[in-house]
């Protein structure tokens, strides 16, 4: 506690026996008592000044070393991930199984897991059938990838093709080629046609669909891989249809090589017949009276 007549802060002095503040007797002791209190304001001003840019200049430094850090780490992930399907030893679809619990379980991670690079980059298309539209502007691409894992985040947020209406179809093809007959790398091509039921829609359909999709990406017919352009389904009121295209109808043994594997692959029995279709044939002819140019 203050004594008697002693000084405050501010600049008043106090009365231990008095309940308010008075002036105190002499002028040059509050005077000098406020040039202290401007200079002391002064060097508190210039303390945090400097306390301020000694802590921008801290910030800036942390900011440059993340920034290089991520930038390394960046680097580091690109030269690990650039590893392909083959190094990794992913030769048959099935391979890739094993990756896809581990794309869905992981979740969100802080720093970008080592992703599967496929030997070919895939675009998705999706087809709905509108009358009152041009059959171009039905197909829409709906996204493109070229890792396992992008692979599985796109087919299990996508809908199952036994869910979808009738007139609606799927495409997966390489990148830069569009899934119609004008395409300049399909004309001169064809199909390799799987006719299903409608009993079989519930049962085996999206099972089939998905190993067609592994086939693909999983570039399973060998040195004939680069032959294949891609796949549809169609989901049809009568019965759906799955087909993979190829590039060159007259390649006999290379379509031969890949009716014979996907069928296999299929696990279709050896009574069951699938025919490879020219898209010549089929552009002139409705795929009934189209006639096959090749069966396995």
């Amino acid at each position: 506690m203050a004594t008697a007549n002693s000084v405050s802060p501010l600049g008043c002095s106090t009365h231990s026996k008095g309940r308010g503040w008075s002036r105190p007797d002499s002028q040059p002791t509050r005077t000098a008592f406020f040039g202290q209190d401007r200079e002391a304001e002064g060097g508190i001003q210039k303390w945090e000044k400097e306390e301020k840019e000694e802590e921008e200049e801290e910030e800036e430094a942390v900011a440059a070393a993340a920034a290089a850090a991520a930038a390394a780490a960046a680097a580091a992930a690109a030269a690990a991930g650039g590893a392909s399907m083959e190094e990794e030893g992913l030769d048959s679809p099935r391979d890739l199984f094993s990756l896809r619990s581990k794309a869905r379980d992981e979740g969100p991670m802080e720093v970008k897991p080592e992703l599967h690079l496929l030997q070919s980059r895939w675009a998705l298309w999706f087809f709905k059938n509108d009358r009152s539209r041009a059959w171009q502007d039905n197909l829409h691409l709906v996204t493109k990838f070229d890792t396992v894992e992008d692979f599985w985040a796109v087919y299990n947020h996508t809908q199952l093709a036994s869910k979808l209406s009738s007139g609606c179809d799927y495409a997966l093809f390489k990148d830069g080629i569009k899934p119609m007959w004008e395409d300049p790398r399909n004309k001169r091509g064809g199909r390799w046609l799987v006719s299903l039921s409608k009993q079989q829609r519930h049962i085996e359909l999206d099972r089939l669909w998905l190993e067609t999709l592994l086939c693909l990406i999983g570039e399973s017919f060998e040195e004939y891989s680069r032959d294949v352009c891609g796949a549809v389904i169609n989901i049809r009121t009568k019965g759906d249809k799955i087909s993979v295209w190829t590039r060159e109808a007259e390649n006999q043994t290379g379509v031969l090589h890949i009716g014979r594997v996907y069928k296999e692959r299929l696990g279709l029995s050896t009574k069951i017949v699938i025919g490879y279709q020219a898209h010549a044939d089929t552009a002139t002819k409705s795929n009934t009276l189209a006639k096959n140019k090749f069966v396995v």
